[in-house]
């Protein structure tokens, strides 16, 4: 059962959405010509951009910091469930990896045809991104049954991953043609952050529930 000992991390985790989602618009605004429609995200933070500097600063470090201390907060609300603990740690490594993308930019355009280091430790930061949310979403699938016995979650869970496989063809097709990759793409990250939002906000709840009937 949750703790409401934690309801501070929970609610850090409820904010990762709504930071994403600031801090991108603020950047892109910033970006000349910048195209949310068409260019990747990490554009915002690439070698040479207008924003390069400004872009991790207000992204990828907050919301790294987010992930992290939500993921604490999920590994110490289950101190029992090795696989809780798991999903707690993998936002975590999502945190860190986030930290990562921002500190290693990706090269001008972020399509190069030879990636420096930089391009290419920024490609595995990414990667290593979307595998731990999508890992810790499949997760509870299992523990949204066993831990809150909540099937409004469980359905809530399944669409978000459902949502985040099926962009992946999409943005495949779209680096090919050159087309909306930037809209595919915040399609995909937008429904992993907003899963973890909709998980803090159903362990804050639970947690509050726990506690008001405690003292009934």
């Amino acid at each position: 059962m949750p703790s409401r000992g934690y309801k501070y991390g929970y609610l850090l985790g409820m904010l990762i959405p709504l930071w994403l989602l600031v801090g991108v618009a603020i950047s892109g605004y910033i970006y000349p010509n910048y195209s949310h429609l068409h260019q990747a995200m990490s554009e915002l933070g690439a070698v040479g951009s207008a924003t390069q500097f400004m872009s991790p600063l207000i992204n990828n470090y907050p919301l790294g910091l987010l992930f992290i201390a939500f993921g604490i907060a999920v590994i110490k609300s289950f101190a029992l469930s090795t696989l809780a603990k798991t999903s707690g740690v993998l936002i975590v490594v999502h945190g860190i990896a986030s930290i990562a993308a921002g500190y290693f930019p990706c090269d001008a355009g972020c399509l190069p045809k030879q990636a420096s280091l930089s391009q290419q430790l920024h490609n595995t930061a990414g990667l290593i991104m979307f595998l731990s949310l999508f890992i810790a979403n499949a997760l509870w699938l299992y523990l949204g049954h066993t831990l809150l016995a909540s099937k409004g979650f469980i359905i809530f869970s399944l669409l978000c991953l459902i949502t985040a496989i099926a962009m992946l063809p999409l943005m495949a097709n779209a680096i090919a043609t050159d087309q909306l990759f930037g809209l595919f793409q915040r399609i995909n990250y937008a429904a992993s952050a907003c899963w973890l939002a909709g998980l803090a906000y159903t362990l804050k709840q639970q947690a509050f529930s726990a506690h008001t009937t405690h003292y009934e």
